[in-house]
């Protein structure tokens, strides 16, 4: 079994205005996060939101990975239509055929997309490790974008069986 390098949403609409809270810097992480993984001989794994009438429209211009995170020819890809990566989408089975047992989560958005898949990746026995400055926000009517990222990565930490990793710490 091997570990994958899993971004979530972080596509071109991250940056659509208002961007992400601290957009530019989580792009360089998770673009050195791949370049370290690569260097390792992990898989690279993308989930790619699509939401017809939105920003996440796929073939929009902002439906798109930015170039210097973009997926190349032989990662897998898994687009969906919902919050979780998991719901009506066959990521299981995909993660299973690549023999991936661990993933290293990073993308957008912390509260959201990354929340469902990281709580159902550790319900499924997918050893679930959060790369805790490498996903992010935007900003909210009640709460700011920092507030809710690190809410989130003291959830998950208090969970049990879920890891949360800054990068640098990373064992790759």
């Amino acid at each position: 079994m091997s570990s994958a390098l899993l971004i979530i949403d972080f596509q071109k609409a991250v940056f659509t205005e208002p961007p992400a809270y601290q957009a530019d810097l989580v792009l360089a992480r998770i673009s050195d996060l791949i370049a370290r993984a690569r260097k390792a001989g992990m898989a690279v794994v993308y989930v790619q939101h699509n939401e017809a009438g939105t920003v996440w429209e796929k073939d929009s211009d902002t439906w798109y990975f930015p170039a210097a995170i973009a997926p190349q020819p032989d990662d897998y890809v898994c687009h969906k239509q919902h919050s979780s990566a998991f719901q009506q989408t066959g990521f299981q089975a995909g993660l299973a055929e690549r023999g991936i047992d661990e993933i290293y989560v990073s993308g957008y958005a912390s509260e959201f997309c990354l929340d469902s898949a990281i709580r159902q990746a550790a319900a499924l026995g997918i050893k679930t490790n959060v790369v805790a400055d490498a996903h992010t926000t935007r900003q909210r009517p009640h709460l700011d974008a920092p507030t809710i990222s690190n809410h989130h990565n003291w959830v998950w930490s208090e969970m049990g069986q879920i890891k949360v990793i800054p990068a640098a710490q990373l064992p790759f």
